[in-house]
């Protein structure tokens, strides 16, 4: 991998394990991830690191179906939930296909290297 992606794979890894957002398996394999960099065990990290995030990435017709449930009003409250369902139907209908959060839209920037990170 050359410099330039290495340091913008670097950049978003730490988004990802810096959001609120992010889970903590996911935190986990970040930052197993960045301590494997320029080891023997990068390859095995990388795996590791897209077979999570790939479980966890929010699908944006995942997202509109919990925030129609009554948990997200529980968490978010009423009119946070409504703010959150207008927000995410505006970016389904203008094509998204993923949350954007900030977790979610870390790893989005990841898996699109994810080719070069399996390479």
């Amino acid at each position: 991998m050359d410099q330039n992606t290495k340091e913008y794979l670097v950049q978003r890894v730490n988004e990802l394990i810096s959001a609120g957002s992010c889970c903590a398996e996911a935190k986990e394999a970040g930052r197993n991830w960045l301590d494997a960099l320029g080891t023997e065990k990068e390859a095995e990290a990388s795996r590791k690191l897209i077979a999570e995030i790939e479980e966890d990435i929010v699908p944006i017709d995942g997202l509109i179906a919990f925030l129609n449930s009554d948990k997200a009003i529980t968490i978010f409250g009423g009119e946070g939930t409504r703010k959150m369902l207008a927000h995410a139907s505006d970016r389904k209908a203008a094509g998204a296909r993923y949350c954007d959060c900030p977790a979610c839209s870390a790893v989005s920037a990841i898996l699109e290297k994810k080719e070069v990170l399996l390479g």
